[in-house]
């Protein structure tokens, strides 16, 4: 089969590779991808959000299966388009992508149907969502409606804070029409679990569960990023917890979608709180989480396409999703300046991988031979191992070998794992 991945980050990367391994697996096209992607799959500049070029590009190509991962192409309706022209596809419809496309449809969802999550009020206005903040608790959590990058939940400590963030989501528009409304939600306390499923709208199949490091400093200090490494499996998410999630969210949440006319089928993307009063839900995606998917499809013993296109068929079983009981660490290297301003253009020395290691490429162009910057998050090392300790061990000596000038890492990845489990 030749198949169409649509993005061009690590994550896409990561999905490629897996994708390889199947013996169902022809020709892979990717756009647009990048300049790492480019040795594992055939690259066209193709914007992800165009979804007219993706169309002609699919019908050229006579593509047999597309898997949409980014969540614009999403909501923007790609997978949509591209079922109207034939092509199964993996990943969900534009009516259910909303899930991640709106946290107003999400919240009122989660509301309407009992789906344990924080407590919040919706706000059209600025000078409302201020004046309901001055009375407020803190801390607090505003998030902007749409879509930001990842980037559009704010803690805020103070009402000086909240009434900055309120004006520079609505009424300097910094993420544009995804600010036009807000959440001001609860603030919720606990480990912070990511649980990636598969699902075709009935059977929920969870992944690997997921730790992930937000801020851009060790300690988790700094601002919030796309993701500066992972781990797996979350030493939080026990297996009772598991059950309980499965029972109280999970398959909750796939009925509620389908009963609201919106089945989803893909990747739904669980974003956790282990809260005192048991596990909420901070925030629902509509596909494979970046950098989570990085450290969970390496443990994937099972043929991704197979599993797919069962996915997209309505023909998922549990027992065709199989995950190796090890452990592995995705340590991100980043521009120096990385989430705000930083220097791109440089050539990147790669190191060489052993079995149980990977290089994920997320941000970098070919430029002739040579593989050099091209954006915030570069690259991403990620080595399995049989417990946490040494994965980790594994990924700092991998991260270590590979060369780009303004380099940077957090080094506490997995950090706080450790001290869960004791081995710190």
């Amino acid at each position: 089969m030749d198949i169409l991945v649509i993005g061009g980050g690590g994550r896409e990367h990561a999905v490629i590779k897996t994708l390889k391994k199947s013996a169902k697996c022809g020709k892979i096209y990717c756009l647009p991808g990048n300049g790492g992607i480019a040795r594992d799959a055939e690259c066209h500049p193709v914007k992800a959000t165009d979804i007219a070029g993706i169309v002609e590009f699919a019908k050229t190509h006579a593509v047999d299966f597309a898997v949409v991962t980014p969540d614009d192409p999403l909501c923007l309706g790609c997978v949509d388009a591209l079922e109207e022209l034939g092509i199964p596809c993996f990943g969900p419809r534009a009516n259910a992508a909303i899930i991640e496309g709106s946290k107003v449809f999400s919240k009122d969802l989660m509301q309407k149907y009992g789906i344990p999550t924080a407590a919040s009020r919706t706000f059209t206005d600025p000078m409302s969502a201020i004046s309901y903040l001055k009375a407020s608790e803190y801390p607090t959590v505003i998030k902007a409606d749409g879509l930001a990058l990842g980037k559009g939940a704010v803690i805020v400590n103070s009402f000086e804070e909240a009434e900055q963030t309120v004006k520079e989501m609505m009424v300097d528009k910094i993420f544009g029409e995804s600010g036009s409304r807000i959440l001001v939600e609860e603030f919720l306390t606990g480990p912070e679990v990511s649980v990636l499923s598969f699902t075709d709208g009935n059977v929920v199949v969870p992944m690997v569960s997921s730790m992930d490091h937000k801020r851009a400093l060790d300690g988790d200090e700094g601002l919030n990023t796309g993701g500066m490494g992972t781990i797996a499996p979350n030493p939080y998410y026990t297996e009772e917890i598991a059950n309980r999630c499965m029972e109280e969210i999970f398959l909750p949440t796939v009925k509620a979608m389908n009963a609201e006319g919106r089945t989803f089928k893909g990747c739904l993307y669980f974003g956790l709180m282990l809260t005192p009063k048991g596990p909420k839900v901070i925030e629902y995606n509509c596909r494979f989480g970046d950098p989570e998917t990085q450290v969970v499809l390496p443990l994937l013993e099972s043929d991704l396409l197979e599993i797919m296109i069962a996915v997209q068929n309505g023909s998922l079983t549990a027992d065709m999703v199989r995950f190796s009981d090890a452990s592995a660490c995705c340590v991100v290297l980043a521009s120096s300046g990385y989430p705000k301003k930083y220097q791109t253009g440089f050539e990147i020395a790669l190191a060489e991988t052993k079995e149980g290691e990977d290089i994920f490429i997320a941000g970098a162009k070919k430029e002739g031979e040579k593989l050099l910057t091209a954006g915030g998050r570069v690259l991403g090392a990620i080595t399995t191992a049989k417990n946490l300790r040494d994965a980790i061990g594994r990924a700092y000596a991998l991260a270590d070998q590979i060369q780009f000038e303004n380099a940077y890492m957090r080094r506490d990845i997995g950090a706080r794992a450790l001290k869960v489990l004791g081995e710190e």
